[in-house]
């Protein structure tokens, strides 16, 4: 069998001669081609497509016992931690399934540098950027589909096909993922792709000024080969303004805010209707808005194996809550989750492994409290529209 040889391009900046190695990510060939290059070009610097938190996952898989799951609950930065478990996830099949390991090129590239003493650049955009600028661009009803989509495919039992593993060897499991759900590829293509190659390649220009380095060698992959060279080639403008331009989280939508606010005035103008038409009417309308929202983001607590004491908390905070739409039921009931159950260093150590199923997302401690904090949430969400509509046909009947 002939050797298979990656693509590759060659482009010199006034002093700086950079070699561009497209890989797949999951090809063994990629790694030793990446060996072979390095062992026989004289390189004085490495870069890799990888951000500084999938630098510390790839080369520091325990970096996860890390995780400040209060500061996660408190800063309502769940959805992100679990589509980055779900990736995760879904890397584990691979690597259980084929015995591959997505990123092989990568580390063999972060190893032959710590070894010759090369410089390493990290060229690619956080990922919690790159996700948060896909979300700008997509409607809201679109956003919750592609992370409900996200979740139940890459924790599904059935096994990765051979068209899913041949797909990644034209991106990464991130471009893969999203490529899957989405029905307007350009809404994604955009933050995913274009952006990407834009901003690898001004991270190149001034990484490479910054260390003064002359050849260098970027391992990217075979998708993003041909924007990050088309980039490099035309794109003249400082490095540091367009790598502003493309970590700037585009401001969320005014919408959602001005819908939930309205709602809530609504709300509250019915309770005021009804006790002017009696007290004991205006009463029972609350008691009926406490039940119904308590009620639901209950179950939504016990669906996710929550503690007695959490389902209680869900019960409690619901009705409140849904009339505060600055708080959310999942910020009370995650944190008293946390609180009653204390992940250990075990569960830390076992996420990666047992978020690849579905019953180990309730078995660990960590990923449990992340789905009391979805489900509780989603519980008083469909409470609040449920509630809604019975307070306003209880009026409606009144006015009859």
């Amino acid at each position: 069998m002939a050797e298979s040889i990656e693509p590759r391009r060659e482009i010199v900046l006034d002093d700086v001669h950079l070699t561009l190695l497209g890989t797949a990510h999951v090809s063994r060939v990629s790694a030793d081609q990446v060996k072979k290059l390095v062992q026989t070009e004289n390189f004085d610097a490495i870069a890799v497509e990888l951000c500084r938190s999938r630098f510390n996952a790839l080369m520091d898989p325990k970096s996860l016992s890390q995780m400040d799951l209060f500061s996660v609950i408190r800063q309502n930065r769940v959805y992100m931690v679990v589509a980055n478990l779900a990736l995760s996830a879904y890397q584990q099949r691979l690597a259980d399934q084929f015995g591959i390991e997505p990123g092989s090129e990568q580390r063999t590239a972060l190893r032959l540098a710590k070894e010759r003493d090369l410089p390493v650049m990290l060229i690619d955009r956080e990922i919690g950027i790159t996700l948060k600028r896909i979300s700008a661009s997509l409607g809201w009803w679109k956003r919750y589909g592609l992370f409900a989509g996200l979740v139940s495919s890459m924790v599904t039992a059935e096994e990765v096909t051979e068209d899913e593993v041949e797909r990644l060897k034209e991106g990464d499991v991130l471009e893969t993922t999203f490529a899957e759900f989405a029905s307007d590829r350009r809404d994604l293509y955009v933050p995913l792709i274009e952006e990407r190659d834009q901003y690898m390649a001004a991270k190149l220009r001034r990484e490479a000024a910054r260390i003064g380095a002359h050849r260098v060698l970027a391992v990217v992959g075979v998708g993003h080969l041909k924007g990050i060279a088309d980039s490099l080639e035309s794109e003249r403008s400082d490095p540091a303004v367009v790598l502003e331009r493309l970590e700037e989280i585009p401001p969320p939508s005014r919408w959602p805010q001005v819908l939930a606010w309205g709602l809530l005035a609504l709300i509250m103008a019915g309770f005021a209707y009804g006790f002017a038409i009696s007290p004991s009417f205006g009463f029972d309308l609350l008691v009926s808005w406490a039940l119904i929202t308590g009620s639901l983001s209950a179950l939504g607590t016990l669906l996710a194996a929550g503690h007695p004491l959490t389902i209680v908390s869900a019960f409690l905070a619901a009705p409140l809550t849904t009339l505060n739409p600055t708080l959310g039921a999942g910020m009370v009931t995650g944190a008293v989750e946390l609180y009653l159950r204390k992940p250990s260093v075990g569960d830390f150590s076992r996420l990666r492994a047992d978020v690849s199923n579905w019953s180990g997302w309730w078995r660990n401690r960590v990923s449990r409290v992340l789905l009391v904090f979805l489900l509780s949430t989603l519980g008083a969400a469909i409470g609040t529209y449920v509630a809604g509509f019975h307070v306003a046909g209880q009026l409606l009947h009144s006015g009859s």
